[in-house]
């Protein structure tokens, strides 16, 4: 068997003396006497590595092939002098106004026909030939121009591709959606066969008759609507090979990567296809305000970058010293927050540290989203945060290139995603995310770590896998969970998982489809729940958002439904497989439930916290050198106290942080960090 997706090449790290830690740099925003003082406080800061150029395009090449590059000739050499490296970009990231005016064909559109027009960024469509052809020329003078240049250590492409445009419903974007359908499906027979087309009267002729689903009477084809989404990620994948490629020719000395961004918050590309065609992964992440646990979703997106990155250590490309600009309410981090955030990243494998960005602008629509150097300068608490992060970064050295070991695996997948929040379904309530996360935070409070997988990854070793709402999966994704638990795993199956396969047919002769046999139970029909509703378990624990009528085909019983329509259907079951165990959750379980269940599968996995006795609100995470498994001298505990009071954690060793030795126990103050190697 083998996975769907491609596993990451070995990573090539831009070569930086231990970690990395720097940010965004834009100095075309500055009088050169700020540039100069910029080097000098970068240097005062222990910053080794910056981008540069993300949105320099219309500064480096003012008019149709005029360029002007003596300003960022002299940053980089500037740079080069104070020790520092440099992400140069490909300066693609947006198109120059002279460019959309001349060639407006190259702006995106929405699926009404709505053209997004100049003057946010990304004004482009990812399709467009023209626009693609500008932006490979734009690439190939940056690379012949700066490949050579000491300074630069790494290729920065484009920038967050697909943020603001995932899905472009252009006749550009027309076009190359027939291309990639005629090569995934051969002929448009195949494809009538996987749309369904026999419903709605929407058999197609020829390929040139589809469209993508724009704006319709009512709902759009689904499996039409799942390959525009896959068709959107791999067409912004291409971009960015298309651009690589440019750069490998002229420069393969140099790594190349993009900035993703890995979180629950961001939907439209797969990343995990994405991850074989970087020489490093880097993501950007940033704390949603509204959230009480940022934290714990902030440590979910560093483990799925991980997991993208194939275990590799990765780069932290963006996130924020503080306040960002971009939501509703835009929270002042507390104090301490900044470098609990940073090191949370660090402990589950990133071996770079870096921010939106340097010099916090004096204009434009970023100028209140904070930075390393603050509006107000260095007589400012943010820039004392900065200082002493630099400082903690160079005292982690030792860190570099260490590696998170996990017992437990949670199966993520995007176009899963994407399946499991169409319209037309039997609720829309149901969040994918939602579903991911909640038992992501069982385990987090735990204190046991998780490796962030995809669906068709090779589960083998594994104690416990958890499969939250695999809406839609393959026969062969759907055989490595099964071979986990034949192999002694315990794993976990939940509500609306393997209901239909990779066309979004569902499976026939009853649900959960794929995972029926693997289960042993048999759904005959979903009966979700209204808003706030909720249906009583056996054990005065309740189920809420989503319920079925499921019967018993070789499972035993956990719970049960208390009453109603339901009352004595399994809620919760447990099937021996093999030398392991499939369990299967029917409902969304309340916060009691979970934790039971949670306790009750640890246990039966033989999976231990990273600590033991953990205290509530503090998060330990363990990165190990290269060696022995057993080796404990090569093993870094990393403790970030999220709480109010100083706690102590259990362990020996040399705290990186403070150079005093942890005899037994560490105590960590309150909203504060301890990073130990042990031994």
């Amino acid at each position: 068997m083998t996975a769907r997706h491609p596993e990451p090449p070995t990573a090539r790290f831009p070569a930086v003396p231990g970690l990395a830690y720097g940010g965004d740099y834009n100095p075309e925003q500055w009088p050169v006497a700020t540039q100069i003082e910029d080097v000098e406080l970068m240097q005062q800061a222990g910053v080794n590595l910056v981008s540069v150029g993300i949105f320099s395009w219309a500064m480096l090449e003012p008019r149709e092939g005029e360029h002007d590059f003596g300003w960022l000739d002299a940053v980089l050499d500037r740079l080069h002098a104070g020790g520092i490296r440099v992400a140069l970009a490909t300066a693609t990231a947006s198109p120059p106004p002279w460019l959309t005016r001349h060639h407006p064909e190259i702006l995106p559109e929405l699926a009404d026909g709505t053209v997004l027009g100049q003057g946010g960024r990304q004004a482009y469509a990812v399709s467009s030939p023209v626009f693609r052809d500008y932006a490979l020329r734009m690439t190939r003078v940056m690379a012949e121009r700066y490949g050579q240049h000491p300074a630069v250590a790494l290729w920065h492409v484009d920038n967050e591709l697909g943020c603001h445009v995932p899905h472009d419903y252009s006749e550009n974007a027309a076009v190359a959606f027939r291309r990639w359908l005629e090569a995934r499906y051969g002929t448009v027979e195949a494809l009538d066969a996987a749309w369904g087309t026999a419903f709605w009267s929407q058999r197609y002729d020829s390929f040139d008759e589809v469209l993508p689903p724009r704006a319709a009477p009512t709902y759009a084809n689904p499996t039409q609507q799942l390959d525009f989404a896959r068709f959107s990620s791999d067409e912004l994948l291409t971009h960015y090979r298309a651009l690589r490629d440019v750069l490998r020719e002229v420069t393969p000395h140099i790594p190349t990567t993009t900035n993703l961004m890995l979180s629950t918050g961001t939907k439209w590309m797969d990343y995990f296809s994405w991850a074989g065609d970087l020489d490093v992964v880097a993501n950007d992440h940033y704390l949603r305000a509204r959230d009480p646990e940022g934290h714990v979703e902030l440590s979910f997106s560093a483990d799925l970058t991980r997991g993208v990155a194939g275990g590799a250590p990765w780069i932290l490309m963006e996130h924020s010293t503080s306040a960002v600009n971009w939501q509703p309410r835009n929270r002042t981090k507390a104090p301490g927050e900044m470098l609990r955030n940073s090191l949370a990243h660090v402990a589950r494998g990133a071996d770079a540290v870096m921010f939106f960005q340097w010099r916090q602008s004096a204009a434009g629509a970023e100028k209140y989203h904070s930075a390393m150097l603050p509006h107000a300068g260095t007589d400012t608490d943010v820039w004392r945060n900065t200082v002493a992060l630099g400082d903690a970064l160079r005292r982690l050295d030792p860190v570099k290139g260490s590696r998170v070991r996990a017992d437990v695996a949670l199966v993520f997948d995007y176009p899963a995603w994407w399946g499991a929040e169409l319209d037309s379904h039997p609720t829309q309530d149901l969040r994918y995310a939602d579903a991911v996360m909640a038992w992501y935070r069982q385990l987090w409070h735990r204190g046991v770590t998780v490796d962030v997988v995809p669906a068709g990854a090779d589960l083998t070793g594994y104690r416990l896998v958890v499969v939250p709402t695999l809406y839609s999966v393959t026969d062969d994704a759907a055989e490595r969970v099964a071979a986990a638990a034949r192999s002694g795993a315990s794993v976990l199956v939940t509500y609306f998982s393997g209901i239909v396969d990779e066309h979004d047919h569902v499976r026939l002769g009853g649900y959960p489809g794929a995972f029926r046999d693997l289960l042993g139970v048999r759904t005959e029909e979903f009966w979700p729940l209204d808003a706030g509703e909720r249906l009583a378990l056996d054990d005065g624990t309740t189920g809420g958002l989503w319920s079925e009528k499921t019967h018993l085909t070789g499972a035993e019983a956990v719970r049960t439904y208390a009453g109603g329509a339901l009352d004595g259907l399994p809620a919760v079951t447990r099937h021996g497989v093999g030398s392991g165990a499939a369990w299967y959750v029917g409902t969304r379980l309340d916060d009691d439930a979970a934790s039971r269940l949670t306790d009750a599968l640890l246990t039966e996995a033989g999976v231990a916290p990273t600590v033991d006795a953990l205290p509530a609100g503090v998060e330990v995470v363990r990165r190990h050198a290269a060696g022995p498994v057993d080796d404990a001298a090569a093993a870094f505990l990393f403790v970030l106290n999220h709480t109010a009071q100083d706690v102590t954690v259990p362990v020996t060793g040399v705290d990186l942080l403070t150079g005093g030795r942890a005899e037994g126990e560490v105590r960590v103050p309150a909203h504060g960090v301890a990073v130990v190697q042990e031994g």
